[in-house]
């Protein structure tokens, strides 16, 4: 399963305040982003280089979609934090084949002229207690990191950690980025470090 990391998720309680919490932690201003009809959510995007970082929260003038969303966003509670991360793939049936039970069922969406496929978890939950990456696949050459003002910001580091951080390991197959890493604790987590004008700063 050839994996690379595509983007990183903050969740919200609403999608201003995500966007205030990252602006006032990177020192940045975020790009608007664009709706979700199928899950009823909606987003905001900053650049960081050859990747992004996505600030996602439940839409509240959509309709329910009757199903969980993505992220786990219907028990998300408190503060604004980084919940996901997300690889693309060039084969996301194969990559799911590979995946562990539970990561999700290949669906096609599109936002305005941006269309890819999804691993959307029935449960609205990645297995690994949600640690496992979400998986992509654009269709067509466009991708968000395109057409995103480039604040230099860029992710130095990713740091996953998880009980069973070897089965995770194991799950990630080929995923070669070294600015992944998994890490074995008590607790599961992530943690993103980043490279900014005004020095490293960190989200959790």
């Amino acid at each position: 399963m050839m994996l690379a990391l595509d983007h990183i998720a903050i969740s919200a309680e609403t999608l201003e305040a995500g966007a205030d919490w990252v602006e006032k932690a990177l020192g940045v201003p975020l790009a608007g982003g664009g709706k979700h009809p199928l899950m009823s959510t909606h987003n905001r995007l900053l650049s960081l280089g050859d990747l992004y970082l996505e600030v996602i929260a439940i839409d509240p003038g959509a309709p329910q979609p009757g199903y969980p969303r993505w992220f786990d966003l219907d028990h998300f509670r408190g503060p604004p934090r980084l919940t996901n991360w997300i690889c693309r793939t060039d084969d996301l049936d194969a990559a799911l084949a590979a995946a562990p039970k539970g990561t999700g069922t290949a669906t096609d969406l599109q936002r305005g002229d941006y269309r890819w496929r999804f691993a959307v978890p029935a449960t609205g939950k990645l297995p690994f207690d949600n640690r496992f990456p979400a998986l992509i696949q654009w269709q067509g050459d466009l991708h968000p990191t395109k057409s995103l003002r480039d604040h230099d910001i860029r992710l130095t580091g990713l740091a996953i950690t998880h009980p069973d951080a070897p089965a995770l390991s194991a799950a990630l197959g080929a995923l070669a980025d070294p600015r992944v890493t998994i890490e074995l604790g008590p607790y599961h987590a992530l943690r993103a470090t980043f490279d900014t004008p005004d020095g490293t700063r960190v989200l959790t």
